[in-house]
Parts: C-alpha cells; structure tokens; sequence
C-alpha cells in the first residue's frame, strides 16, 4: 500500500475498538481491503470515524474517494510502541508535578498570601479540607490536642494508613485525648496499632484547647465553639507559645495511653467524678453519657459499680448518699 497515508494514532478508548467498528472492519476486509465513501458501508457513520480515527482504515492518496483497511498486525506493533512512550512520558511528568510546583504551592499557602500570620477559614469542609491539606504536608511532626469524646470509627479508619505512613518517614506523633477515648474500642485499636508504629497518646482529664500543629510552623486553633471558624497561625512565635505553654503542659500532665483495654484508677476515679457532679446538678443520664463521650451503657456500668462502692441499690439511695458526701461537715468548714 505504498503511497498511502500513515495510520494515525489517536486511542479511542480501554477496548481499543467497539463491535460495530470491528465488524464494519470485517465487512472492508470482504469487499478486498476497499472502502468507497459513497457506499453502502459508509452508514455506519460512527463506526466509520473510529476506524480512520486509530488508523485501520486511511485514504488512499491514488482515490481520494477510498478508504483503504491497514493490516492490523502492522498497526499494533506502531501504535504499541507510540503508546507505551506516551503513557512512560506522562508517567514522567506525573512523578515531577509535585516537585515542580513547589514554589508555586509555597507562595499560594504562604501567610502573606493567607493574608497575614493568621489565617480564618470559616466552614467545617474547608477547615477539614485545609487540615488534611498542612496534614499531608508534614515532614517532621505532628502535635494534636483532642478534647471531646472518641472520634466516629470512619474516620479512624481513614486515617490509620495516613498515619501509619506518616510514622513509617519518620514523623513524630503525639496526640492527647479524652480519657472517655479509653472506653471506645475502635480508638483503643486505632491507639495501639499507632503506638506500636511509634506514635504516643496520653488522655487528660482537665478541659483543654483543641489544637494541631505541623512541623511548628502551622497551629490549627479554632475560633467558634462550633468548630465552623478556625485560625491557622503561621506567625513562629506565637506557635511557640502554644506548643511551651498549652501543648506540653497539657502533656506533662496527661496519662499515657496506648490503646489498652484496662483503664487506669486515676482515670476512673476522675470519670466518676465527673458523674457525680453531673448527677447531683440534675443531668440525666443520656445527657451525661454524651457530654462525656461515652456510651449509656458503659454509663451504666459506672454507676452499677458506684452502687456497689456505697452499698446502695437504687440509683435514688445513690444520689442520696452522693449528696450526704458532698455536704461538709463542721470540722470540714474550718479547714
């Protein structure tokens, strides 16, 4: 077929060809390799254009009015090689994005851009979408204070593998959270398959700032309580100061915590505590599950367990006696 037009070499799709174009092929080779445009076989329109469009069928430069069919065999071992160097040069310049971004993505999040060395974003998604975001971009650490009850199992789930390959580069990795955190079993799986990882979580009883910091050059504090406006501070200093002064002071006084299914006395006695001082105000039960994070059942053991401790039966004898313990006696009033 010397003379003719070079196959050309545009990819249609995953199947390379569809039935009707296949069989419209079938029907050229039948009728000798020719292909008339003002025949018959030229309805198949759509067909048609696929064919011309990979290459099986050209003009023939002698007939300008004919379509002539290409040996296939041939076709497969030029368009093989045209592709495999086209999909090897995007693979290229897929691995070189990032890198070669870089100064662009630097000066598109830098604070001057932010709009100074705090930034506000307002909206659960976009604070979300902003936090993976410094998240991801983590080289050297991750600080982050949790205060409230355990996070939903999903999004546990979600980010145990971000984690995991964020300790495997060798990041370091603390968090605190609610001691509530202790009774939930998907944390207690998330925690100890982390710990062992080398990352470390300790619980604190104490109210506490939620906070996240990355590499002490962005903090992440929020601003409503919410949680709908956040400030992500770039400014060195005052990272500084909430690392020093909030972050590993919170720290210091924390317990470790590493995903254990036995839960400390300390911690105990300070969710009993906190139970008390919920029951004696009136709270009723589903309101004090939730506030702390845990669930009614696990509640209910608390105060099954109370019940036993002041040798009472029903949870009336037990408030009673709560609040016989909580009135101070003459001698307490001196002290």
């Amino acid at each position: 077929m010397s003379g003719r037009e070079q196959p050309g070499t545009a990819a249609i799709g995953p199947s390379v060809l569809s039935k009707e174009a296949r069989e419209l092929y079938l029907a050229v080779i039948r009728e000798n390799g020719r292909f008339p445009k003002d025949s018959d076989l030229a309805k198949a329109g759509g067909a048609q254009e696929e064919l011309v469009a990979i290459g099986l069928l050209v003009a023939d430069t002698d007939e300008p009015g004919v379509l002539v069919a290409v040996d296939p065999q041939q076709l497969s071992e030029s368009l093989s090689v045209t592709w495999q160097r086209q999909a090897l040069d995007l693979l290229t310049r897929a691995s070189a994005l990032a890198t070669d971004l870089h100064d662009l993505t630097a000066a598109y999040h830098s604070p001057e851009q932010a709009g100074g060395a705090i930034e506000y974003v307002r909206g659960k998604v976009l604070i979300n979408q902003r936090v993976q975001q410094i998240v991801a971009s983590a080289s050297e650490e991750i600080l982050a204070a949790q205060p409230g009850g355990p996070r939903p199992s999903e999004a546990l789930t979600s980010i145990l593998a971000r984690d995991l390959e964020a300790l495997r580069l060798g990041i370091t990795l603390r968090t605190i959270y609610h001691p509530s955190t202790r009774y939930h079993a998907p944390t207690r799986e998330y925690v100890a398959t982390i710990t062992k990882a080398g990352g470390r979580f300790r619980t604190l009883e104490e109210p506490y700032t939620r906070l996240i910091v990355i590499d002490r050059r962005i903090a992440v504090i929020p601003i409503a309580e919410d949680l709908n406006l956040a400030a992500f501070v770039h400014d060195r200093a005052v990272i500084s100061y909430l690392i020093s002064e909030i972050f590993e002071r919170n720290w210091s006084r924390a317990l470790d915590f590493d995903g254990a299914r036995a839960v400390p006395q300390q911690v105990v006695s300070g969710m009993r505590q906190t139970i008390i001082d919920l029951m004696l105000e009136g709270v009723n039960h589903r309101v004090i599950a939730r506030r702390l994070g845990i669930s009614e059942r696990t509640l209910a053991r608390h105060l099954a367990e109370m019940r036993d401790e002041h040798n009472v039966e029903s949870l009336f004898q037990l408030g009673y006696a709560l609040a016989r313990n909580s009135i101070p006696t003459d001698s307490d009033s001196y002290h």
